[in-house]
């Protein structure tokens, strides 16, 4: 064997073991891409996502069912606040159907105390307080004690009563213009016409020192002025 052959049969050898080498090297490295849980991982499915997936699923059907039913209740509650506001709202109370009396009182002095009742068959409000016309001759109502303002309008339900005092002179003789009277009539707010009152006894001494209470809701208060 002469030099140059045994160097081209070297030659071979190195590149065949190079090619196998190369081969080898491919195998492995395939081999290596499904056993590194990379590839194969990915075209599986993950059980913990697939938990978290189904939990945040059935936390937004719960989400969602919570706000359907808190929008239900909002759509009661509007109906309820809409059926409300159709009622018809508390009128005055009618001068013709209401029934008054006046009783003298002991204490304080110089008072009467005016009751008035609820005689319709719904409920109705006293604004204000009652207007007075003292005597055929009055040239205006009595005043009004405007210490005696309450809070809110008298409502009557049927049957129910309210109560004006009323101050018919000065209890130490200070008063002017005093006289007697012999007729009463009581005017309520809504109402053009009045109602004639009788007054205790048939007469009063009415004099500039007069006043009359806002309609309250019970006697008491009103004869606390």
């Amino acid at each position: 064997m002469n030099v140059t052959a045994y160097r081209r049969g070297r030659t071979v050898r190195t590149l065949a073991a190079s090619m196998l080498a190369v081969a080898a090297l491919g195998l492995t490295a395939a081999c290596g891409g499904s056993g590194d849980g990379g590839s194969d991982n990915a075209g599986k499915a993950n059980p913990s996502a697939s938990a978290d997936k189904a939990a945040k699923g059935g936390n937004a059907g719960a989400k969602d069912a919570k706000d359907a039913k808190d929008a239900k209740d909002a759509k009661t509650q509007a109906q309820k606040a809409g059926a409300g506001s159709e009622e018809e709202p508390i009128g005055d109370c009618d001068v013709n159907k209401t029934a008054f009396s006046l009783q003298k009182v002991k204490n304080p002095i110089n008072h009467l105390l005016l009751k008035t009742t609820n005689g319709a068959g719904v409920d109705c409000k006293l604004v204000g307080y009652p207007g007075l016309k003292f005597g055929e001759d009055a040239q205006s109502a009595t005043p009004v004690n405007e210490d005696s303002q309450p809070q809110s309008v008298v409502v009557l339900a049927p049957g129910e009563s309210a109560y004006a005092g009323i101050t018919t002179s000065a209890g130490d003789g200070s008063g002017s213009e005093g006289s007697e009277v012999n007729s009463l009539e009581v005017f309520v707010d809504g109402s053009e016409d009045p109602a004639s009152v009788e007054l205790p006894g048939g007469s009063v001494y009415i004099d500039s020192s007069a006043q009359v209470t806002y309609w309250q809701t019970t006697a008491q208060d009103a004869l606390t002025w």
